[in-house]
């Protein structure tokens, strides 16, 4: 019996997931070669079905979770890839609402090490990942693959594709080690995800006065209008009177991109009802994205970790007249000085760090000159301890998708 039949049966444990995570998730290739070559191999799984790509600096995995409720809601099977997950592998993949199984992945990582095996070539952990992605999306007859780009989108391993539409959220400043040192610059990156005549969905801070120069095709231009009358909660927003699960106004724009790449669909023949899409937006939550932690008193979650995304959270709470007591934990290579900066502006009640055992975590020194503030720096297991004693005050996790993602698993709580 070989390794993925015995995984099949309970025999084994998922040997595949195992030597993908052996890659390191942050290996970075510029190139779509081995992306592509992966594909041939497989047959080109990725041409069994319409994708929608999502480019941005900030909002792509919101702006697809409220696409993909939707159309779910409207009868359409939709695969969904996102990144980087919360606290499992699995969460990276999703069809028809829920994340794909461990022995399925594991079955469909043994098909893409093997294509590897064939084309001579050693793939990233990411360029892995969209295989057995796109692959997931044909074994299971998606109907629409909704394809979150992972960084840029110029040599991205999701641009292999061909999308139908593309959707632009935000651009700001952040990777620009590899995507260059303005907002130009990375645009004309991410813009690269667009195709020659097809729709180019903008997220409502875009003009398209400023992005038509810096595209080297010509798609068509649908900027998202914005939504109102807005009320907006802590924990959740109205607008017009309808609920919306995921709070902030940033999300109500994600929302509004969602709705026009909606409308951008069924002008392509998609039967999407109008009337099915609030209501499942109503109880939606998203996690990692202001999200109650479960089993945690007043303990919300963030991902905030640039600049641009510690803006629009502190104006949320600011907004809602919310001080919290800051728990913040980076990535040594992010804009600390910046993320701290726009922090700052929510007069937290207390600022605490927090450091993973990963090294590319940022050092309490680092963060102390950063923040100008010589605060604790706890480790993943104190951190969890604060977090779950009890507190008058809400508390808000914040700074790093990676960091939400080590400290639920040092909770053993799963986001799904």
């Amino acid at each position: 019996m070989d390794d993925a039949n015995a995984l099949v049966n309970g025999d084994l444990q998922p040997v595949f997931i195992a030597r993908l995570r052996d890659r390191g998730h942050f290996g970075i290739k510029c190139g779509l070669e081995n992306i592509q070559a992966l594909l041939i191999e497989l047959g080109r799984p990725d041409t069994g079905f319409p994708v929608v790509l999502i480019a941005g600096t900030n909002g792509k995995g919101s702006t697809g979770a409220f696409l993909a409720h939707m159309l779910k809601a409207a009868g359409v099977i939709v695969g969904w890839t996102t990144s980087p997950h919360l606290a499992d592998l699995t969460e990276r993949i999703w069809v028809d609402g829920e994340p794909i199984g461990v022995g399925a992945l594991d079955l469909l990582l043994s098909e893409v090490f093997e294509a590897e095996d064939q084309a001579g070539l050693h793939a990233t952990y990411f360029e892995l990942m969209i295989t057995a992605a796109l692959s997931a999306f044909r074994m299971t007859g998606v109907q629409v693959a909704i394809v979150e780009v992972g960084m840029g989108g110029r040599w991205d391993a999701t641009n292999a594709t061909d999308p139908i539409l593309t959707v632009l959220t935000t651009v700001g400043l952040d990777h620009q080690q590899y995507l260059g040192d303005t907002r130009e610059a990375i645009a004309r990156e991410k813009l690269c995800t667009a195709r020659d005549g097809r729709p180019l969905v903008l997220g409502p801070t875009l003009d398209p006065a400023w992005i038509r120069p810096l595209l080297s095709c010509q798609p068509t231009l649908h900027p998202s209008p914005r939504l109102g009358p807005v009320d907006l909660r802590w924990d959740h927003s109205r607008v017009d009177g309808k609920r919306v699960g995921l709070a902030g106004l940033h999300q109500l724009d994600n929302l509004a991109t969602a709705f026009e790449a909606v409308r951008q669909l069924r002008a392509q023949g998609f039967p999407i009802p109008e009337e099915c899409l609030w209501p499942s937006l109503a109880d939606m939550q998203w996690p990692g994205r202001l999200w109650q932690v479960p089993g945690l008193e007043g303990v919300w979650m963030d991902g905030a970790h640039n600049p641009d995304g510690a803006c629009v959270l502190a104006d949320h709470a600011l907004a809602c007249g919310v001080r919290p007591h800051l728990y913040v934990g980076s990535m040594g290579d992010k804009d600390l000085r910046g993320v701290a900066r726009e922090l700052k502006r929510m007069r937290p009640l207390s600022v605490t760090f927090v450091q993973g055992d990963a090294p590319r975590y940022a050092t309490a020194p680092a963060l102390w000159e950063s923040w100008d503030l010589e605060a604790p720096m706890l480790t993943l297991r104190q951190a969890s301890a604060h977090l779950r004693a009890q507190s008058e005050a809400p508390r808000l996790v914040t700074g790093s998708l990676y960091l939400l993602g080590d400290l639920l698993r040092e909770m053993d709580i799963r986001p799904f």
